[in-house]
């Protein structure tokens, strides 16, 4: 070696920029060690933000059934303390009703126009707040636009002339402050496989439980809202209430769900 002349380093030579050549890499072991804690993450965090959806369409649910039962009340203040007709299709005084549409009907159950022509309408003006923001009910490929309806024994006197069992019908507020109107429901948000007109059938013969079946999108229960304005969820507690909307099905007249449906339906 002459003089002056450097010895050959053994240490890597260096890129222009000042990194090594010799970059490490990940192993086959490490990349899936990261894999399986993402995963772990994502299967704590995924079922809390479902939870979180779920929780925001029944808050929608609740916050719909709160203006239309405002809408009810200034029905009632602007006429004479009657309440919205409420009657099945070819029983009623006239046929605009409190809202107007059959969901079981391939054009009624897309078409707003007839919510706009029911008597509630000019109270309760959003075509939004008669439908369920989790009720993903389609008809024709369309979401259905309503998803509440009445309660049988109130706006018409139809359910005391056509029950075999004496119990009250309701048609003006009046009435309703006789029987503690808090403890009455007045719009229910129904199954979508019973919805059909606006009027909720309520045999409190026994005849038929849950002819009319309630809905089970909000963590199995459902919307209601009251006379006095309240609204309330429900749950859905009896075993045998998995079996509602099927229309084979007969549900058991001691079934608790029914039992609490009737106890918040009308009175003798």
């Amino acid at each position: 070696m002459q003089l002056g002349q450097q010895k050959p380093s053994s240490q890597p030579t260096s890129l222009s920029n000042g990194f090594n050549k010799s970059v490490s890499a990940f192993t086959l072991i490490e990349i899936l060690v990261v894999l399986a804690i993402v995963s772990i993450l994502a299967g704590l965090l995924l079922p809390g933000v479902s939870s979180a959806k779920n929780r925001s369409k029944q808050i929608g649910c609740i916050n719909n059934l709160k203006q239309v039962a405002l809408g009810f009340q200034m029905y009632a203040a602007d006429n004479d303390g009657r309440l919205p007709e409420n009657s099945p299709p070819g029983h009623g005084e006239s046929e605009s009703g409190w809202v107007l549409g059959n969901m079981k009907n391939r054009q009624e159950a897309t078409n707003q126009s007839l919510i706009r022509l029911g008597k509630l309408f000019p109270y309760a003006n959003s075509i939004g707040v008669y439908h369920c923001p989790a009720d993903f009910s389609q008809s024709a490929k369309l979401p259905r636009v309503r998803s509440y309806s009445m309660n049988s024994w109130m706006g018409s006197r139809f359910m005391e002339t056509n029950s075999a069992v004496s119990f009250r019908t309701f048609i003006r507020e009046n009435e309703l402050a006789a029987a503690q109107p808090a403890s009455l429901w007045m719009l229910i948000d129904e199954h979508e496989a019973t919805i059909d007109d606006g009027f909720f059938w309520v045999t409190m013969d026994d005849s038929k439980p849950f002819v009319s079946s309630p809905a089970m999108r909000h963590q199995h229960g459902y919307g209601v809202n009251f006379a006095d304005g309240h609204v309330a969820a429900k749950k859905l507690r009896d075993p045998n209430s998995d079996s509602l909307g099927d229309q084979y099905t007969r549900i058991n007249p001691k079934n608790s769900d029914w039992i609490q449906l009737k106890q918040m339906t009308t009175i003798r």
